[in-house]
């Protein structure tokens, strides 16, 4: 089957480099990790890499070329995203508890966390641009099955982001651990991933299409 793939492993390189460079998603899953535990950042991070998939279909299928076309789509998509982040970051920086324990009492977790993160990721714009840009740039175009081959990247792509994210939930989860031994710095935790939360709302609000 002619998928058309090209240059797989300067595709694998190229992509493990752009995983590693901080992103918003980078500091979602650490906040969540950090206030919620190992298991909701976890979460964070598969539900990221779901919306990543999300992408990838809409890319192959040509739904993304609507966002690079239509000033109109784009704007709404970006600014729903924004409002989603802004009314996470707000609902932690007024929460009376900690999020943890919030999270324990109304038996949410990691099931919310992972439908957040999927959110989050869908609801970038940015980030089905970047899909729809770079990895056309590993296909012949004029293979057979162009499309089934869009997808293998993709899942590729994904799978080598979601190891990454999975170190960081990792690590945000031990360091918040060791800040939760600390009573004076649990509710400052909370405070500063709510704050995180509302600042890439608002920058993804700013973002331009170009």
């Amino acid at each position: 089957m002619d998928l058309g793939i090209e240059h797989y492993g300067l595709f694998l390189s190229a992509g493990m480099l752009l995983n590693l460079a901080p992103g918003p998603d980078t500091f979602y899953i650490l906040a969540r990790s950090g206030a919620e535990g190992r298991a909701v950042g976890v979460a964070s991070a598969l539900g990221i890499a779901a919306g990543s998939i999300v992408h990838t279909i809409a890319a192959a299928f040509g739904l993304s070329v609507l966002l690079a076309t239509s000033a109109l789509a784009f704007d709404v998509v970006r600014y729903v995203g924004a409002v989603y982040l802004v009314y996470l970051g707000v609902r932690m920086l007024i929460a009376r508890g900690s999020a943890i324990a919030e999270a324990k009492a109304r038996g949410r977790g990691a099931g919310a966390a992972f439908r957040q993160g999927m959110l989050t990721n869908v609801l970038n714009p940015k980030v089905a641009l970047f899909f729809l840009a770079f990895l056309p740039q590993f296909i012949a175009p004029n293979a057979n099955y162009a499309k089934l081959g869009f997808v293998a990247l993709g899942l590729s792509f994904v799978a080598t982001g979601l190891a990454w994210c999975l170190v960081l939930a990792f690590a945000g989860a031990g360091l918040g651990a060791w800040l939760r031994t600390r009573p004076a710095f649990g509710r400052w935790l909370d405070r500063v991933c709510g704050a995180v939360f509302v600042a890439l709302g608002v920058r993804l609000a700013l973002q331009q299409r170009a």
